[in-house]
């Protein structure tokens, strides 16, 4: 231990209460920046969660156009032509070959799943009951791997669909309103007037209430039947990839290898990008401030220590040390201290956290408020917590180095 690492433990141990009083300021600090931090992100993950439980990273589609072309056309300057109440007409819907588009996809790294779906607008009778509903035919295995399908059943089993082609899986909220349970049977009737006999298999809630209102999940091949379409068309191809903040520049790769559409999930919900930056923003302003205001508290105690010590740092500058010498000692006390309290913080943010997600809180599908445990939030508190202790504790060591022991001994 060098000469000056001994009196910066003298001067520590000199003052006990000022030195916890330090470290709990900085502890205080850190943990509630952990806290905040876990929180947000934890909010932020449930958010994404419900959002990709039912829309996909990226979505495949045949964006159908109105041609703007004028039906007839004249050469001839002084001939007029009249077209009234001119119809565009489509002459394709869905797509045709998702086998082919997915066998494309596969050399793309990114991709971790893609799911073909069918979806239609039909009305579901239940004896005197009807209502609109929209019908998502599914791949039932490559469904659950790109949005978890499975997870959000609350009745029956979704792999049933596999199983027989007259069950259906029903969103919570569509089973509630037609009045009808596991097991029972409803009625499918499309656009064209096509009906089938389905029975209920299971029921979904993914906590999107819109959606748990109106969806009827079936077999892709029943739906492709129901329809009287081929066994490769398909309205949307789901894609899910590793990193869904990437979506866009991967769709921009996927666009070239086909025809139709290709749309990143953030090119129709931008609000959805903006809100959970703007969450992390306050999280971090917040965390910050607190954090300041912790570095505030030791600056003023590392001021007080500087001026309680003027006579021994005097007698240190008459004894040689020079400012550097004074400098070290004194940060060598806040850096000690934003340690100390670095390490507690963190230790008590977790606690406080862990409690927190262990606390019943009945809200929606949440059982308890949402926490994350991101090791990258630690690293970046226990950092800035050393950053705003070393700055408080280097402004009052520079006042101490300039201090003139002549001067100071005479006063």
């Amino acid at each position: 231990m060098t000469t000056n690492q001994k009196i910066v433990k003298v001067f520590l141990t000199a003052r006990v209460k000022q030195l916890v009083a330090a470290v709990l300021s900085v502890m205080f600090g850190i943990s509630m920046y952990v806290f905040m931090n876990s929180f947000m992100d934890g909010v932020n993950t449930f958010q994404t969660d419900i959002t990709f439980s039912a829309m996909s990273h990226i979505k495949i589609y045949n964006e159908l156009k109105g041609d703007p072309r004028a039906i007839i056309t004249s050469n001839k300057a002084d001939e007029l032509v009249l077209v009234s109440n001119a119809k565009n007409i489509r002459y394709t819907e869905g797509i045709k070959n998702i086998d082919e588009i997915k066998e494309g996809l596969k050399d793309l790294s990114q991709i971790t799943g893609i799911a073909a779906q069918l979806n239609q607008n039909v009305f579901i009778r239940n004896g005197v009951s009807k209502i609109s509903a929209n019908l998502s035919g599914i791949e039932t295995q490559e469904e659950n791997k790109v949005f978890g399908t499975a997870e959000n059943i609350v009745q029956g089993n979704l792999y049933e669909l596999d199983k027989r082609n007259d069950g259906v899986v029903l969103g919570t909220g569509l089973a509630e309103i037609i009045g009808v349970n596991l097991n029972d049977n409803i009625t499918i009737q499309t656009s064209d007037g096509v009906s089938k006999v389905f029975k209920v298999v299971g029921t979904i809630e993914t906590g999107a209430a819109s959606l748990d209102r109106s969806r009827a999940l079936v077999n892709i091949d029943v739906a492709r039947q129901l329809l009287n379409k081929n066994k490769s068309y398909a309205t949307d191809l789901m894609i899910d990839v590793d990193e869904y903040k990437n979506a866009i520049g991967i769709a921009q790769n996927i666009q070239p290898l086909t025809q139709y559409k290709v749309e990143p999930w953030q090119e129709g919900n931008a609000q959805m990008d903006s809100g959970e930056l703007l969450r992390n923003i306050i999280a971090i302003a917040t965390s910050l401030t607190i954090l300041i205001v912790a570095g505030f508290g030791i600056y003023n105690i590392m001021t007080m220590t500087v001026n309680e010590k003027i006579k021994e740092i005097a007698i240190l500058n008459a004894m040689g040390f020079n400012s550097k010498d004074i400098i070290e000692i004194f940060l060598l006390q806040s850096i000690f201290i934003g340690f100390l309290g670095g390490v507690a913080g963190l230790v008590f943010g977790n606690i406080i956290s862990r409690i927190i997600d262990n606390t019943p809180f009945q809200l929606g599908l949440l059982d308890s408020l949402p926490m994350n445990y991101n090791p990258k939030d630690y690293a970046l508190a226990f950092l800035f917590g050393l950053i705003i202790t070393f700055i408080a504790g280097y402004l009052p060591a520079l006042k101490a180095s300039k201090l003139d022991p002549v001067d100071t001994l005479r006063g």
